[in-house]
């Protein structure tokens, strides 16, 4: 211990010197080790190992371009009418109700009924006179487009006669007493009456049409006939038991009127 205490600074001294000694001689180990690590990086740097890619998601710059060359519209009209105020229009019971095509023009028209129009034959009697047959049969046409060819009248027809609603073409069982009349009506279909059966089918259609904007109602609308909303004429160009078809005279644009279901 004297002697610790005594050369304390030497063996202090001594014991640095062979630390020194010691790292001195581990720098060639250290400085080949760090030109090893230099030369592995160097090589990782250089030539470095690529994966292969994987398939790519371009789902999302597609939509993004798809959306870029669609083209946008902007409708500053329905429902906020920010630039193109709507106008209203007083109806026929001081109610207002906005002046566009579903509530003022043939859109706003409705059907309230529709009614078959038939075309109505029989055999009323069988004339005879001599040697002459002549066959009494009465026509009722109520889907003609003249007023006057509506009303019944009453045909003596030999076989043969024909007109341009019918042709007799035969006749089965006895001249004079006949149990069928065989006829040919102007569209190719045959129509059998007797003296106890007569012949019945639906030609046409007319409507009961109201516009609820003016107050106004038309019945027994039929092909051709005229009705006048917000001061323009509309022709009723056709008629069936679902719809009714309005076309402007002033430029012959066409609306078709559905028929409500619940309607009669």
């Amino acid at each position: 211990m004297d002697f610790l205490k005594k050369h304390y600074e030497k063996v202090l001294l001594g014991a640095v010197l062979l630390g020194l000694a010691v790292a001195v001689a581990s720098l060639p180990f250290k400085i080949s080790a760090e030109k090893q690590k230099s030369q592995v990086l160097l090589i990782t740097l250089t030539h470095p190992v690529v994966k292969p890619l994987s398939n790519l998601d371009l789902s999302l710059p597609e939509s993004a371009l798809k959306r870029a060359g669609a083209p946008v519209l902007v409708d500053f009209s329905a429902p906020h009418r920010l630039f193109n105020p709507m106008p209203w229009q007083k109806t026929a019971e001081n109610q207002l109700i906005p002046f566009d095509d579903s509530h003022v023009g043939p859109r706003a028209v409705t059907i309230s009924k529709v009614t078959p129009l038939n075309l109505n034959i029989s055999l009323e009697s069988v004339f005879t006179a001599e040697s002459d047959i002549k066959y009494v049969i009465d026509v009722q046409n109520e889907a003609a487009i003249k007023p006057k060819d509506r009303v019944r009248r009453t045909i003596y027809c030999p076989v043969g006669y024909k007109d341009d609603t019918f042709s007799l073409i035969k006749v089965q069982g006895p001249g004079n007493n006949p149990t069928n009349v065989v006829l040919q009506l102007n569209d190719g279909a045959q129509a059998n009456i007797s003296t106890n059966r007569s012949f019945s089918r639906v030609a046409g259609y007319m409507a009961d049409l109201d516009y609820a904007p003016e107050g106004a109602h038309w019945r027994d609308q039929r092909v051709d006939d005229v009705i006048t909303l917000n001061g323009e004429k509309y022709t009723v160009v056709a008629v069936n038991k679902n719809e009714v078809v309005l076309s402007a005279k002033s430029n012959q644009k066409k609306w078709t009127i559905k028929r409500n279901p619940a309607q009669s």
